[in-house]
């Protein structure tokens, strides 16, 4: 019984992220600026995660939330931020969307009832004018998004430049 559940959790797990597209390998990818010491291992520790299922509360590749995945990828580059989204929010510099770079983070109000800034993302690969981030949903995990889908456009709040 425990190897059919096992079985038919990965199965969900497995599909649930088929249909995210996955970030190139971002050490060999091009980038619209140089190698970046700092930021690559924040973006490779992130994007180590994916596929992590959703956690609340969570660190680990035993179950992540946004702002886990978040504080847990800073900390790979010796950069300690606030834990909850709203306050990493305040961290930093705050910065045109049209200016983020990979490294920045992406904040989002996601509630139904409004309330803020409830949602944050990493951005993994800035490509022409499309913008990719990695973040943790309760529907699906770990996940890059893009910010070219509409309910991500329509959440936004602020982007702000830490690195």
């Amino acid at each position: 019984m425990k190897l059919l559940t096992t079985s038919l959790l990965m199965v969900l797990v497995l599909s649930s992220c088929g249909s995210s597209k996955k970030v190139a390998d971002h050490s060999s990818k091009s980038s619209n600026h140089s190698k970046n010491k700092t930021v690559d291992p924040i973006i490779d520790h992130a994007i180590s995660f994916e596929g992590t299922p959703y956690r609340f509360g969570g660190t680990s590749k035993k179950g992540m939330d946004c702002s886990g995945l978040i504080y847990v990828s800073y900390l790979e580059g010796e950069i300690q931020l606030p834990r909850v989204s709203r306050d990493m929010a305040k961290t930093g510099k705050k910065i045109a969307l049209a200016d983020v770079r990979e490294g920045d983070l992406v904040f989002f109000s996601t509630s139904k009832k409004g309330g803020g800034i409830n949602h944050v993302g990493l951005v993994v690969e800035r490509k022409g004018g499309q913008i990719r981030f990695i973040h943790s949903t309760t529907s699906r995990g770990v996940i890059v998004s893009s910010m070219d889908e509409n309910y991500w456009r329509k959440a936004f709040v602020q982007a702000r430049k830490v690195i």
